[in-house]
């Protein structure tokens, strides 16, 4: 017996497929890109995590998009726990490292992409 999937189905694989490869470019632009800026601020200055928040804080414009992107982690780890509880995702708090290490350039591509991988098998 033969079955055959319904072009809904099919093109919703797609579309699941394509995301994936999206989430996972945004990934690897996520982690290059910060990092343009933040090896060469560690080559001059070290980890120097003070010199490192005094430049993240030292114009309204810097403080603006730093506050920002605090906010918006805090509020990503509050989906990321939501939604891993919900779809039964463990090992969650694994990508809070990527996050405070590169940012949520890596962690929200990353979550999303094992989000989509998990939605995709139970599909």
């Amino acid at each position: 017996m033969t079955t055959v999937q319904s072009p809904i189905n099919s093109g919703a694989g797609q579309r699941r497929s394509a995301l994936m490869v999206v989430y996972a470019v945004l990934a690897v632009a996520g982690t290059v890109l910060p990092y343009t800026t933040l090896i060469p601020f560690v080559a001059t200055h070290g980890l120097n995590l003070s010199e490192f928040f005094a430049q993240a804080f030292a114009n309204y414009i810097a403080s603006t998009f730093t506050l920002d992107v605090l906010i918006s982690s805090a509020v990503f780890w509050v989906f990321m726990w939501a939604e891993s509880k919900r779809l039964n995702l463990r090992g969650w708090p694994l990508l809070i490292l990527p996050n405070l290490t590169v940012g949520l350039s890596l962690a929200l591509p990353l979550f999303l992409l094992w989000r989509e991988a998990r939605l995709r098998r139970s599909a």
